[in-house]
């Protein structure tokens, strides 16, 4: 039986104190198998918890800031570092010196007063559908009324608190959803990150490949994006259902 579990190995690369003051090598005993921890279920946000934190916003920033971490999947130090020539939400933006198309917005890592940042050194273009384009214009309507905020740079800023105009902290977004999940009574308080799953969990519902994950995303490692692609039992069971019934069975016996 022990054979069957552990091998006998050299103990070289035990630690010094383990091995002792023993001269040369000795054997010890190595398991054959090792139990692996089954990978833990993606906190993400429902939708419905997202539609309520919606119902609960009370101004147009509020709103964008919910639906940008939902359907672009930003880290809130990415979403709180974007300056507004980061944002082309326009169907062509050759005229902005950018090649991509249809609407994005570019997530660059830089040194920003309000401590946000992008955790990867690697810059990318991230899509926007209507819904995150239309929340952005009703924000900038109500941005362009704080005067404080007019010549500002950064796109998310204070409207309803002081500093007015000043960029908001990452933080901030925290506190933001918290006060959203309480106005809107959910049995959990909402975090950014919680957004961010569930925006990368709809798109692998939705059919969206491993490579498509990672780079909106903005993964370093692929392994990264695996997570999301742990199917439900209702996903099983589509799966399944999508197979087509042959009509007939070797033979030619009809079904």
């Amino acid at each position: 039986m022990l054979d069957a579990l552990f091998d006998l190995v050299e103990d070289y690369g035990l630690p010094a104190a383990v091995r002792g003051d023993q001269p040369g090598l000795r054997l010890r005993s190595r398991p054959r198998h090792k139990l692996s921890e089954p990978a833990r279920a993606v906190d993400a946000a429902s939708d419905e918890e997202v539609l309520a934190l919606l119902k609960a916003c009370r101004n147009a920033r509020d709103r964008f800031i919910v639906l940008a971490l939902w359907r672009i999947g930003n880290r809130r130090g990415e979403l709180t570092g974007i300056r507004l020539e980061d944002v082309h939400f326009v169907p062509d933006a050759t005229r902005l010196g950018c090649r991509v198309l249809g609407e994005h917005l570019h997530v660059r890592r830089r040194a920003n007063p309000n401590g946000a940042t992008a955790k990867s050194r690697r810059s990318r273009a991230v899509p926007a559908d209507w819904f995150v384009v239309q929340a952005h214009d009703q924000y900038m309507l109500e941005r362009s009324a704080c005067p404080q905020a007019r010549h500002g740079d950064f796109l998310l800023v204070n409207l309803f608190r002081e500093p007015l105009g000043a960029p908001m902290r990452p933080k901030a977004l925290n506190e933001l959803l918290a006060g959203l999940s309480r106005r809107a009574g959910l049995a959990r308080a909402i975090h950014p990150h919680q957004l961010r799953h569930s925006m990368a969990t709809n798109v692998a519902a939705a059919g969206g490949t491993l490579d498509e994950i990672r780079e909106l995303l903005g993964h370093a490692a692929i392994t990264s994006s695996q997570v999301y692609l742990h199917p439900s039992p209702d996903r099983l069971r589509e799966a399944v259902d999508r197979v087509e019934l042959p009509r007939v069975i070797s033979g030619g016996v009809p079904l």
